[in-house]
């Protein structure tokens, strides 16, 4: 389903269409996509925060598409994600180095 979703918006790359979000997105830039990025992914936290899970599974799916119209814009794909996570299979994390989150 996500490369699927991922071939629609990188195909209104190549053909546009008369109102389409997808490329509302793409044509306002890289500013555009990166608020509606941040903006979403405030709105993950918030839902599960408050335990809402029906709002959660939507607020994910808005922000998985936003993310995968950042990568079509940055000429990424979903592959290249992948592979990075297969470099990262099995290994432990270093946290030493990283501050722990005391309160959201």
């Amino acid at each position: 389903m996500l490369n699927e979703l991922y071939d629609q918006i990188n195909d209104r790359k190549t053909t546009p269409k008369e109102g389409s979000y997808t490329n509302y997105l793409l044509d306002r830039g890289l500013d555009k996509i990166l608020k509606k990025v941040g903006e979403e992914a405030t709105e993950v936290v918030i839902a599960a925060k408050n335990q809402d899970k029906a709002e959660l599974t939507s607020e994910l799916a808005d922000l998985t598409y936003h993310v995968l119209v950042l990568l079509a814009e940055q000429g990424l794909t979903p592959a290249d994600i992948e592979r990075e996570l297969e470099k990262r299979e099995g290994k432990l994390s270093v946290t030493k180095d990283r501050k722990p989150i005391d309160e959201l």
